[in-house]
């Protein structure tokens, strides 16, 4: 159940203030504030057995070993994949990058196609741009509905015999909408295809099964979901794991080596994991998932959806507000003041205590779609309430008057 007292308790940074007022956090999408479990996990690792993982032969090494690779089974059990298909990166961006490089520059080649949208992270764009330059396929983009949706019927129309890869997010991380991502794999492998899915807006807030989705690949970051920066998750389905060459080498991810250059890898998840790991981060995003199976994600993603209606009925009523994304499912809210740049709004809302983020969100091509330069997203995670979004709607509502935070 959601137990807003308990969170004021759990989490430290809802009991602060911004400009003499109280912090109203709404930029979820970009991180997420950390409950004291995961700090307190992480300092247990520092203060009690701060060792190396799979290097020392004593004890404070073998209990990194060992929580180390508990943090690995639960985010295994935590998406439904095998343990030896869950690789620890740095976060979604990395973890994008080391599929595109291990698999896509290694098996694509001139006249395959990759299927992206409109609306995909930077980080799911760009590094397929370079596949492409490198191996000489092509790049194409599978339209989207008025509103901004993805469908499967989209999807269909869009594959071919030439399609290889089918890279798109579950949640997307300015209009939010929930793709049909199951129905969507049965598609892709119709074809032959593969399908990478980018999880960092979707896996905080619903529950995802791997095996039920049936995606090659997800990408998620542990900061958006109540965990540390700098610590991610590239799964991948087993076979294919195998097949893929890694973004980095170095030790520990190398069965041997000799001064011919010959090389003998070590098995999936070992071979992606090069050099000293984020051993405190894997730690505190094992932290991070066992709150949120505490709360479980379906009450987590009924809780949002509830908040969200109330928000978007708030804001409905005010007639300087442009709504871009309605009807999504997500706890994204994005949206402009009339007349007001996206930068500006947001300057106002800050002055008034309330976090949002504006900009083009990373997401540039959609700026196009959507007819404008840039706009304002709010974002909602479990720990926030009506009373938040009371004081955020009337923060929208004055929101004209936005030359009084750089003055005032």
């Amino acid at each position: 159940m959601i137990n807003y007292r308990q969170f004021l308790v759990d989490f430290p940074m809802l009991n602060k203030t911004m400009q003499n007022h109280r912090l109203v956090y709404l930029d979820n999408a970009a991180t997420s504030f950390k409950p004291t479990i995961v700090l307190d996990a992480i300092r247990d690792y520092y203060e009690n057995y701060c060792a190396n993982t799979h290097r020392g032969d004593y004890d404070i090494a073998h209990f990194a070993d060992v929580n180390y690779d508990k943090a690995r089974q639960t985010v295994a059990d935590f998406i439904n994949a095998d343990k030896s298909e869950v690789v620890f990166t740095a976060g979604t961006s990395m973890s994008i990058n080391m599929i595109a490089y291990g698999y896509g520059m290694k098996f694509l080649k001139p006249g395959d196609e990759i299927l992206l949208t409109e609306a995909e992270h930077a980080s799911n764009v760009l590094p397929w741009f370079t596949v492409a330059k490198e191996t000489g396929c092509t790049i194409r983009y599978i339209p989207l509905t008025k509103e901004g949706r993805l469908t499967p019927e989209n999807v269909e129309k869009a594959m071919n015999e030439k399609t290889k890869i089918v890279a798109i997010a579950q949640v997307t991380n300015v209009l939010g909408y929930v793709v049909d991502i199951k129905t969507i794999s049965k598609i892709v492998h119709k074809y032959g295809a593969l399908i990478m899915v980018d999880g960092a807006q979707s896996v905080p807030h619903i529950k995802v099964d791997v095996k039920d989705l049936d995606c090659d690949f997800l990408s998620f970051s542990g900061h958006k979901m109540c965990g540390p920066t700098g610590i991610g998750v590239m799964y991948g389905k087993y076979e294919l794991l195998k097949v893929m060459e890694p973004l980095m080498s170095g030790g520990g991810m190398n069965a041997r080596f000799n001064t011919c250059g010959e090389v003998t890898l070590l098995l999936p998840p070992a071979k992606f994991e090069a050099g000293t790991q984020n051993i405190e981060g894997a730690i505190g995003l094992a932290a991070a998932i066992k709150y949120l199976d505490k709360i479980g994600m379906d009450n987590i993603e009924k809780y949002e959806k509830g908040l969200r209606d109330y928000a978007i009925s708030k804001l409905k009523e005010l007639d300087n507000v442009i709504l871009y994304n309605e009807t999504a499912e997500s706890g994204i809210i994005t949206f402009n003041i009339k007349d007001v740049f996206a930068q500006d709004a947001a300057t106002y809302l800050n002055s008034r205590g309330v976090c949002v983020r504006s900009g083009q969100h990373c997401a540039k091509i959609l700026m196009d779609f959507l007819g404008t330069v840039a706009t304002v997203r709010a974002s909602l995670y479990f720990y926030n309430t009506k009373e938040d979004i009371d004081v955020f709607v009337d923060a929208c509502k004055k929101a004209g008057d936005f030359l009084d935070a750089y003055f005032n």
